[in-house]
């Protein structure tokens, strides 16, 4: 979760002027208040956080001081910060000021309502999500496409039948943090709100779209969401060695263009997207993080392009490492539609069937043909 991935974003997003964009304005987030975090956490954990962090003290109990989630001084104003400009964001889609999001520090999403977990604090998406309902939104959808599960925010969220979660991960047998399989679907009154395609390690981009397509959009179709919000962790990538998934930048863009689409089609463009993990910190996060902030912004790069000379010059000089060249990995996009039939020898159908035989005939849908 090195910042630097924050600073070789921005600075590759303003290269390629994706920051010039005319309907595209900047919000300066300050610190989400405590009234604020209440809204998800509980105020005994958002009072162990700040104690952990005045005093550098573990506390195991909230996960706090363990390997993945280790304290330091400036830990609940770092995550406060990072919810508040997810929050902003739920404030300008409620007002109309903008129909599209991005914060690209966010997307914490294995903070629970009590204890953290994965490097995340505060749960800023749930932040969001609960903001939006608080001020009349009837049903929200979330899409984290993460190579780590969302458990967090499907915690949050497990009992709500306001509100979908739907996430697409590498299955928790072989990857932290050991949930997220289909036979989760959600609490007393919000069965089928809880969505877990749990993807066999080694899947490629072909296997991973064609998933994502045989379940994402007929769910969001079928629930009526009125807004959107979607974490885009980008450590699915084949040169992130915090999972065993091999996707391009290609793939990444594309999720990004799909979800953009299901928010124009369904929510009348309102989405809001974060990004979340993502460890090769110079190769994959600023390309995957600059194409979604293009796409929200309405100017995509396209694939072609070429990473700015002067870009790729910060990299080499200041941390010694040779940069890509391009926004692309010259992948070739293609999946096999479930329309076309299964394969239930194929590891990823089979993960595909056990998510469309839990979930589909609780809205109404056939598990094999819609």
């Amino acid at each position: 979760m090195d910042p630097v991935r924050l600073e070789l974003t921005e600075r590759l997003c303003r290269g390629l002027g994706v920051f010039d964009a005319p309907n595209l304005s900047m919000l300066v987030p300050g610190l989400a208040s405590d009234e604020q975090l209440l809204s998800v956490h509980d105020r005994e954990y958002i009072e162990a956080v700040k104690r952990a962090a005045e005093s550098g003290d573990p506390n195991g109990g909230c996960g706090l001081g363990t390997e993945d989630t280790p304290v330091f001084a400036d830990m609940h104003e770092g995550a406060a910060r990072i919810a508040s400009g997810t929050l902003m964001l739920a404030e300008q889609l409620h007002t109309g000021t903008a129909v599209h999001g991005v914060n690209f520090a966010g997307g914490m999403h294995h903070a629970s309502r009590a204890k953290a977990g994965g490097f995340c604090i505060y749960n800023d998406a749930a932040l969001a999500i609960q903001r939006l309902l608080d001020l009349g939104a009837r049903r929200a959808v979330y899409i984290d496409v993460d190579a780590h599960h969302g458990d967090g925010t499907q915690e949050i969220f497990y009992n709500d039948p306001r509100v979908m979660t739907i996430s697409l991960h590498q299955s928790g047998v072989s990857l932290f943090p050991g949930t997220g399989f289909p036979n989760e679907t959600g609490g007393p009154g919000a069965e089928g709100t809880s969505v877990n395609i749990a993807i066999p390690e080694g899947t490629g981009d072909a296997g991973w779209l064609r998933a994502f397509h045989a379940v994402v959009p007929a769910l969001v179709a079928a629930f009526e969401p009125e807004v959107i919000v979607s974490q885009h962790g980008c450590d699915s990538h084949s040169a992130d060695t915090m999972s065993d998934l091999h996707l391009s930048v290609d793939a990444q863009r594309q999720m990004a263009f799909d979800i953009g689409h299901m928010a124009e089609e369904h929510c009348e463009s309102r989405w809001i997207a974060t990004g979340g993990g993502g460890y090769s910190v110079f190769d994959v996060v600023p390309r995957a993080w600059t194409h979604l902030t293009a796409i929200a912004a309405g100017n995509p790069v396209p694939l072609a392009t070429a990473t700015p000379q002067s870009w790729r010059e910060h990299i080499k000089t200041t941390y010694g490492v040779q940069a890509p060249e391009k926004m692309s990995d010259d992948a070739e996009l293609w999946w096999r539609t479930w329309e076309l039939g299964y394969d239930p020898e194929d590891t990823v159908d089979r993960a595909v069937i056990q998510t469309r035989k839990e979930i589909f005939p609780l809205h109404g849908l056939d598990p094999w043909f819609d």
